[in-house]
């Protein structure tokens, strides 16, 4: 069986207006037709490894990507963030852009299709040309993508959206937003 071709969505909305709880629910609804990952858009920064820490310092002393590895959980820690992309590998982009942000979110959705995800759900990103769940009271025109899908639809109304929509690798072909 071949992989499947990945889909993301990104749920757009204000603060406090569902996002994380409407992920909460998609995530394990998709999970039963393929591999999920999800992508937070943070607006600061964050330490989310602990200063002094074996993997912190692998980090300081200069590794581009350091790896963890506990019992349960695998985690890594990359230098580029969204102010400073990395640079696409493979010459492709799936979400053509000039913005480091937006160029940020594409090289992650590169590794993630490359690692055999099916789905992708991204919360906030909201310039970004991805087909888009509004949450709450965001106004459409303040989205970079389609509106496929609001917080208020049933659920499995937009799992079958989600499930439905085109792989993120065929529309890097025309190029992905229109200019």
């Amino acid at each position: 069986m071949g992989q499947q071709p990945l889909r993301v969505v990104a749920l757009s909305g204000p603060s406090d207006s569902g996002k994380t709880t409407l992920v909460e629910r998609l995530v394990p609804r998709l999970a039963d037709h393929g591999r999920v990952a999800t992508v937070k858009s943070i607006h600061h920064d964050i330490e989310i490894d602990t200063p002094g820490a074996d993997t912190h310092r692998h980090r300081t002393a200069g590794a581009e990507t350091v790896v963890g590895i506990t019992p349960e959980l695998t985690f890594d820690i990359s230098t580029h963030g969204k102010r400073d992309p990395p640079d696409r590998l493979d010459g492709t982009d799936v979400l053509a852009a000039d913005d480091p942000e937006i160029r940020a979110l594409a090289s992650t959705l590169e590794r993630l299709e490359r690692r055999g995800y099916a789905f992708v759900v991204v919360e906030g990103f909201s310039a970004a040309p991805l087909p888009t769940i509004l949450v709450g009271d965001r106004d459409p025109d303040t989205v970079g993508g389609e509106i496929v899908g609001r917080g208020t639809d049933d659920l499995e109304t937009l799992v079958t959206t989600i499930r439905e929509l085109e792989g993120i690798g065929d529309r890097s072909e025309d190029g992905g937003a229109d200019e």
